[in-house]
């Protein structure tokens, strides 16, 4: 599914029930409509599988279907993006992958406070990570930080989480334990060093380290 890029409200007809519908406005590839347990809850239709047949029984319907005319509205980029990518695949690049397909990188938001890693620029080697947390790092010490997200990787892929380049110059702050195996389905947390002779805050929503994909082999040692 590609990313939300409006809302709307228009009327759907479903036997002899009519009402007006908000819908997240999205490319669904397989689908021309989507309606989820959210709608079910709502509604609360009585479905009957055998004939093919579906009932609209509450209260809702009498009160809300069909009350004002149909509108669509856009959805800011940044929003829809946040929103999506709970479902969604997030295309991260392995380094050296093969194909396409092999590049996708299942991406899951732990809190609605998260924010899904981000590339600074269109050629950057990594996704930035921000800190779902304010966070005090003293100096000569660390901190763990937590992300709000857990990963998904590809086959043969492991991620690696590096120090971004203006914290280690500006305030001589660096990772530590920074390997994400692909079977590793937690919140990714990150380890930050301070290697300097003043403490450090990190705010909430900071970035604080990047995440790069790497290929690796499964290979096993033998004498």
């Amino acid at each position: 599914m590609g990313p939300v890029t409006h809302m709307t409200k228009v009327p759907i007809d479903i036997s002899s029930h009519r009402e007006l519908a908000t819908f997240q406005v999205a490319n669904l590839q397989n689908h021309e409509v989507i309606l989820g347990m959210p709608w079910l809850r709502e509604d609360n239709p009585t479905i009957d599988w055998n004939d093919r047949r579906i009932t609209f029984n509450s209260e809702r319907c009498t009160t809300w279907c069909l009350k004002s005319s149909p509108v669509a509205y856009a959805v800011p980029e940044e929003k829809a993006l946040e929103e999506n990518l709970i479902t969604r695949f997030s295309k991260i690049q392995a380094k050296n992958g093969p194909t396409a397909s092999d590049q996708s990188v299942r991406v899951k938001k732990l809190s609605a406070e998260a924010r899904v890693p981000m590339k600074g620029t269109a050629r950057a080697a990594g996704h930035d990570l921000y800190g779902i947390e304010g966070t005090h790092v003293p100096a000569r010490g660390q901190a763990i930080i937590g992300t709000g997200i857990a990963i998904g990787l590809p086959h043969n892929t492991y991620g690696r989480i590096a120090p971004r380049s203006s914290l280690a110059v500006k305030h001589r702050l660096m990772t530590n334990t920074g390997v994400i195996d692909s079977d590793y389905r937690g919140e990714v947390k990150v380890v930050l060093a301070n290697l300097g002779d003043q403490p450090y805050q990190v705010e909430k929503g900071d970035r604080i380290a990047q995440l790069i994909i790497e290929k690796s082999t499964t290979g096993s040692y033998k004498k």
